[in-house]
């Protein structure tokens, strides 16, 4: 079994400065990986801003005999985005790893929630991860090497109460995965996502103490780095937490096939166990697997109609 190994590499890892990004980039440089430390420097709910949390990690990567440098952007500011990605550039020469971990949370019952509160929060974790990617791909393309992690979320796999903002932008990440790794392939651009549960300045009022102390955000870089690494897999959903480790996977059943009959609604609704059973799903390698389904079992019936 080789060591996961980041000797060479160049990783950039957003909000960073505490949590499970600083834990990212702690365990990215002490594989070797030269690491800018990303972090806006705010609250919980992302507002305020200063780059000595940032800084403070970059400290203590020096420290340890590390190298790397701070930076203080938001990953809403697409033109900083830019500016952050040309500061590994400029240093180090190129970028082979990203982590998209910059969050914030505004939970609130969708009742109460403001729309300006959903918008935010989709702005930070969706395009956020969006203006990284976009500022690192031509990068990983002209080097034939990437590798970028989205980190996702069980509230957006199979939703939680209150965050329907944070939900539905973690979800849209996979989305963005599922897409990326596809165009990324012909350049050895792998594309990943990470679904932690661990105990941070995010979760520490949403869980009992004896919890929290079980989900130290150490458990989860395990994952990240195998997510990193050189073998790393692609289009992979990977759920971290407390020492455990499990995949996620967007599947299609076999369905049924109904026609086009004036009672296609009521033999749909009769046989909906059957279209949503899952002996014969099957995990699709792109959109198309669901296409080729429904035209194939068409074809097949309109054959057998002869």
């Amino acid at each position: 079994m080789s060591r996961i190994d980041f000797k060479g590499r160049v990783a950039i890892v957003t909000g960073a400065g505490g949590g499970l990004g600083r834990q990212h980039a702690l365990a990215l440089a002490r594989r070797g990986a030269k690491v800018l430390v990303n972090d806006l420097g705010g609250t919980r709910d992302g507002s305020g801003g200063s780059v000595s949390a940032a800084q403070a990690v970059v400290d203590e990567i020096r420290a340890a005999g590390g190298e790397a440098l701070a930076n203080g952007a938001s990953v809403t500011d697409a033109a900083a985005v830019q500016a952050m990605v040309q500061q590994a550039v400029d240093a180090w020469g190129r970028v082979d790893v990203l982590i998209n971990n910059a969050g914030i949370l505004r939970d609130k019952s969708f009742t109460k929630m403001e729309l300006a509160d959903f918008q935010l929060v989709v702005d930070v974790h969706l395009m956020g991860a969006v203006n990284c990617t976009k500022a690192v791909w031509p990068f990983m393309n002209a080097q034939k090497y990437g590798r970028i992690v989205m980190t996702t979320s069980s509230s957006g796999l199979y939703g939680n109460f209150g965050q329907s903002n944070y939900g539905a932008a973690k979800m849209a990440l996979v989305g963005l995965m599922q897409t990326l790794s596809i165009e990324g392939a012909k350049n050895d651009i792998r594309v990943n996502c990470l679904a932690p549960t661990a105990a941070t300045r995010m979760t520490e009022d949403l869980m009992p103490q004896e919890v929290l102390q079980a989900l130290k955000p150490e458990a989860v870089v395990p994952a990240m780095l195998v997510l990193a690494g050189e073998d790393a897999p692609t289009r992979t959903i990977l759920c971290a937490g407390a020492g455990t480790f499990e995949a996620a996977h967007i599947t299609l059943t076999r369905g049924a096939f109904i026609g086009l009959g004036d009672d296609a609604p009521e033999q749909l609704a009769a046989r909906l166990a059957e279209v949503t059973g899952r002996a014969d799903d099957q995990v699709p390698q792109s959109g198309a697997a669901q296409g080729t389904n429904e035209v194939g079992q068409a074809m097949a019936a309109a054959r057998a109609a002869r």
